[in-house]
């Protein structure tokens, strides 16, 4: 079947859709919906079977619905309706929520229903909500969906007359810092996260605060800051306190927006001294409430865990995960899993950071130097076995950065965008030597330049990915724990290791590793320092969430049942890690 998806954006959800409707047979095609734009024509042109909206934040116009039959997803259970459903969920604590795919009409939201799922609301961030147990609800309830229609029988039941809840406006997202417990604060903020962040006075300045995570010892004024941790700043409440990872400035009058920014890089000179916590990189005895990057350990296994904000990596985040990779590398085991979150993995260098630093060329060369550096220690780790653990999606070098470790393990309802091309980008992080060895020179090629996501079940098929885990977002950790202590445990694993120090003596000896690095790096630094290269409109474009003037090419071809997974048929997979 063609399906034609509808949406705003083509975020992580419309991805996802995207990824999965293929890995079922159908053909996929996007078209991204814009104000005025003449989405009729549009629509005529591909002829689809089915129009699907995964994430649009407009109606659908009369004479495409009248003509075509319109799914629309709507992140909220049969009967709510209005445009702040999960926003209002997250703040409001509700425990359960859900997904409506219905048919689009004349009042929004208010269509036949064709299929629900609903799902837990764990105590996280919207954002990572939507993509974790919504993402996962959405992608139940449009696949029912899609074979309702296809049977060509199904009839949708129509929902009891409702009023519309309005947009969740900043007033209601006020904090107040003298009176508001710390976990009313706290749904606030991840009710906001990414967007639009919660409103607030500063240090003489209004800002936007995105996220946020419970200090358990720390106390003080209500509304007072107690102290830094790696860029987040950590606020007194009513009762206790919170971290806040990042603030925005407001868009001025004539301006263009202002990307969401490490606290305490946005406050700048404003900051007063106050005392920077770290969390101890080797774990420690003392464990806090909320750090950036932890470890623990498991009998011979490690757990380096991390998790950035939008999976962002920047100059500063690289480092420290770097120091925390070497702090880990120097304990006795024999299995060492990086990741094992459940949202992000990585989505590589940090855009806003770069966007926002004085000389965006110089801080873009730092960072990708920095991944780099990163990279290349996870690809010389020869002394035990390294574990990728993607409990969420990757993207760029993040997947890159995946891709260095022995075996690479995720979560099945993940998506991987192994590829730099959209943003103007050559690429670095030793992708030219891992991901030709993991699936070819020609798949790699095709990949990168066809530049489409990947569900996990297409990784697992075409060799990206080692093992998928069927389990929920919040499920992921525990089950990465079970699976990398049983692999310490294996009789064979201290074999692997031994034949892994040969193997990569063996590659080096053909072609060093810093050859690969050098070569990518000269390609990336012409870009960074040309002042014409698409790559710095196409960043300013990412970080100011500024929206393509018409649908990117390379999404309004169909992909999908004629040649398999993102065009390419099941027989260019290449095997596993070793065939190159």
């Amino acid at each position: 079947m063609y399906v034609l998806l509808v949406a705003s954006a083509f975020n992580s959800l419309t991805q996802r859709v995207h990824a999965e409707l293929r890995d079922h047979g159908h053909r996929v095609a996007v078209e991204l919906a814009a104000p005025g734009d003449p989405l009729a024509e549009t629509v005529r042109r591909h002829h689809p079977d089915l129009v699907l909206a995964p994430m649009l934040r407009t109606a659908i116009p009369e004479d495409v619905w009248a003509a075509y039959t319109c799914l629309v997803v709507h992140p909220g259970p049969v009967g709510d309706r209005g445009p702040s459903s999960l926003d209002r969920a997250v703040q409001d604590g509700e425990t359960r929520w859900g997904v409506t795919v219905l048919q689009a009409n004349a009042e929004m939201d208010a269509g036949d229903v064709w299929a629900t799922a609903d799902c837990p609301v764990p105590p996280v961030g919207k954002s990572d909500l939507y993509r974790g147990e919504i993402a996962d609800a959405a992608l139940e309830a449009v696949l029912l969906a899609v074979e309702r229609f296809a049977s060509g029988t199904y009839v949708p039941r129509p929902q009891e007359p409702a009023p519309a809840r309005p947009f969740l406006r900043q007033d209601e997202r006020r904090v107040d810092w003298e009176a508001d417990t710390t976990e009313r604060v706290l749904r606030v903020l991840r009710a906001a996260d990414s967007q639009p962040g919660v409103r607030d006075h500063l240090l003489g300045a209004d800002w936007y605060l995105h996220g946020g995570h419970r200090e358990d010892d720390l106390r003080g004024r209500p509304g007072e800051l107690l102290a830094t941790r790696d860029g987040a700043v950590c606020r007194a409440t009513a009762d206790g306190a919170v971290w806040i990872p990042e603030l925005r400035a407001p868009r001025t009058a004539g301006a263009p927006p202002t990307p969401r920014l490490p606290a305490t890089l946005a406050l700048g000179d404003r900051l007063p001294p106050l005392p920077e916590l770290p969390a101890p990189p080797d774990g420690g005895p003392y464990r806090p409430a909320w750090s950036d990057i932890g470890y623990h350990e498991e009998g011979q296994t490690g757990f380096l865990t991390f998790s950035f904000p939008g999976g962002a990596m920047s100059t500063s985040h690289c480092r420290r995960l770097l120091d925390a990779y070497r702090a880990a590398c120097a304990r006795p085991t024999t299995v060492l899993v990086l990741g094992g979150g459940r949202d992000f993995f990585s989505n590589g260098i940090h855009l806003g950071v770069i966007e926002a630093a004085d000389d965006p060329a110089e801080e873009s060369w730092a960072n990708i130097n920095a991944m780099d550096d990163l990279v290349e220690a996870v690809l010389t780790t020869t002394d035990r076995l390294v574990v990728s653990a993607l409990g969420g999606n990757a993207a760029a070098g993040g997947a890159m950065l995946a891709l260095a470790a022995d075996e690479v393990w995720c979560r099945s309802g993940i998506v991987l965008n192994p590829h730099y091309r959209l943003m103007g980008l050559y690429g670095s992080e030793y992708w030219t030597y891992t991901l030709p060895l993991r699936v070819g020179p020609g798949l790699a090629v095709r990949l990168t330049s066809e530049a489409l996501p990947l569900g996990a079940a297409a990784a697992h098929r075409l060799g990206l990915v080692d093992r998928t885990v069927p389990c929920a977002p919040g499920d992921f950790a525990d089950e990465t724990q079970r699976l990398a202590v049983r692999l310490a445990a294996l009789p064979a694993t201290a074999s692997r290791i031994a034949a892994k120090k040969a193997t990569r003596e063996l590659h080096e000896a053909r072609r060093p590793l810093a050859a690969y690095r050098a070569a990518e790096l000269a390609r990336m630094r012409r870009t960074f320092f040309d002042p014409d290269a698409s790559y710095h409109a196409l960043r300013r474009a990412f970080v100011r969430k500024e929206r393509p003037a018409v649908t990117p090419p390379h999404l309004t071809r169909a992909a999908g049942e004629r040649r398999g997974v993102t065009g390419l048929a099941a027989s260019d997979a290449a095997p596993g890690p070793g065939s190159c």
